[in-house]
């Protein structure tokens, strides 16, 4: 281990991914991208594909330009999204390129899924909620297709835990984002093989499951951490509590928001309301729900810059407050704002048509504290102790206003930032893997003193931001 020890996150995205380098110096932390590239998707034969070869070359460029500046980092970790897996051969080679989870095959599976194992049977078995390109409906998919990779494949490898094989040559697979693919028993915590064998899906290609931190091997003498794989339970471990009573909420395009609890939640009310059950660092599990986020900002954003309106963040949040009064309101997760033709349109016709710019962004940011008040509620009806603040991290919780509302509408203090939770929590748990750190109290406590954040305090009286 170096003097100041360095380490490299690879913290992959389903568009962009990027090389984080953080160092240890004198007790603090400091951070700074290095490296970004696509995460580049291809199409053959009317199907989607991910080119993690590609990806593993943008690994290597990285590493190879910090050796050119004399950096040697003291390990490697790589997080990526969930649910994609590649296929490995009994020689060692790379069968096919990994499905891409936007890919339509499959459509319908879940239905044809559920004549054999009934929907809330799938959820008491794996605790995950349902979403048609959980891993397990990719790979009954892929049976019915009778798809060779899959027919030939002697290991399957999600995608962080896919890229350090290409790495490294070795194969495991990790916790975390195992536990996202709606294939692992929640008790054990390891794979479901019976679910499997009921749905004829071949199970001899699946790893034991390892916990974060476990060495996958070196890539030129550089130990590769197999971290919290998935980029939410890297987020996650980056959340600067100090006690377990908080809920949190990963906030971007999309919003995730939960709790951090010791054994799964999996019953008739948790099904009913679509919560799902995902791994955590420690053997945690991460019991949160998907809420539509930013995506609505960001639609609309693109519709008004189509028509010359090109709006900067801080416009937008001036304009929110100066509309603060508006009542109209939606609900973000209707699914009538999955992907309309026009978000703006969409809005308008649910609040009223002759509404303004301002009007808009003043009632997406009401419609989503609102929407954080009654998951928030929710989720207050399962925790196991007094959920006291709510943290809100990534590239959301930047956003002060909606902070400020999301305070006032669930009367809790809202505690924001950091905003680069994901490679934080990766580079963590390289560090808690290289003996540098305790557990994920001695992590957060770190994070905290290293990163600033911004507490608002709920304010009914003035819509005046009130931080300390």
């Amino acid at each position: 281990m170096t003097l100041n020890p360095t380490f490299l996150a690879f913290d992959c995205g389903a568009t962009s991914g990027r090389g984080v380098l953080a160092t240890f110096e004198k007790g603090t932390l400091r951070m700074e991208e290095v490296y970004r590239f696509p995460s580049e998707m291809v199409r053959k034969d009317g199907r989607m594909y991910w080119d993690v070869l590609k990806m593993r070359d943008h690994f290597i460029k990285c590493i190879e330009e910090l050796e050119q500046k004399g950096i040697r980092p003291d390990s490697i970790g790589i997080d990526t999204w969930g649910v994609d897996f590649g296929c490995i051969g009994a020689d060692g080679t790379l069968l096919a390129l990994p499905r891409c989870y936007r890919d339509p095959y499959t459509n319908g599976i879940p239905k044809k899924v559920y004549e054999k194992v009934p929907r809330e049977e799938l959820y008491a078995r794996t605790g995950i909620q349902i979403m048609n390109f959980n891993s397990i409906f990719q790979l009954y998919a892929q049976t019915l297709q009778e798809d060779q990779a899959l027919k030939q494949s002697d290991a399957l490898l999600f995608m962080p835990d896919l890229l350090s094989y290409l790495l490294t040559g070795n194969k495991v697979c990790e916790y975390t984002d195992a536990s996202t693919s709606g294939m692992m028993d929640q008790s054990t915590r390891q794979f479901n093989t019976q679910l499997l064998k009921e749905l004829g899906i071949k199970t001899e290609m699946l790893l034991p499951i390892v916990q974060p931190g476990a060495k996958v091997g070196e890539y030129k003498g550089i130990p590769v951490i197999a971290v919290a794989g998935h980029d939410t339970a890297s987020a996650i471990a980056a959340v600067p509590a100090a006690d377990e009573k908080f809920a949190y909420l990963s906030s971007g395009t999309w919003s995730l928001m939960g709790i951090e609890v010791p054994q799964p939640i999996i019953n008739k009310e948790s099904a009913r309301l679509n919560f799902t059950n995902e791994g955590g660092i420690e053997g945690t599990t991460r019991f949160l729900k998907n809420i539509t986020g930013m995506w609505l900002l960001e639609e609309c954003r693109r519709i008004w810059k189509s028509e010359g309106k090109e709006y900067s963040y801080p416009e937008l949040m001036a304009m929110a407050e100066a509309e603060k009064a508006f009542a109209g309101r939606i609900n973000p997760d209707d699914p009538r704002f999955a992907a309309p033709e026009s978000m703006v349109a969409e809005i308008a016709e649910q609040v009223g048509n002759e509404v303004t710019d301002a009007q808009i962004v003043s009632c997406i940011y009401h419609s989503l504290a609102d929407r954080y008040k009654e998951v928030l509620s929710m989720l207050q009806g399962f925790a196991p102790f007094r959920i006291e603040k709510l943290h809100i991290i990534g590239g959301g919780s930047a956003n002060e206003l909606l902070n400020q509302w999301t305070a006032d509408a669930i009367g809790l203090p809202v505690v924001a930032g950091p905003t680069e939770a994901t490679a934080i929590g990766n580079m963590m748990i390289q560090a808690k893997a290289a003996g540098l750190v305790n557990d994920r109290w001695d992590m957060r406590r770190i994070i905290s003193e290293a990163f600033q954040v911004k507490t608002f305090t709920p304010s009914v009286i003035s819509g005046e931001f009130e931080k300390s």
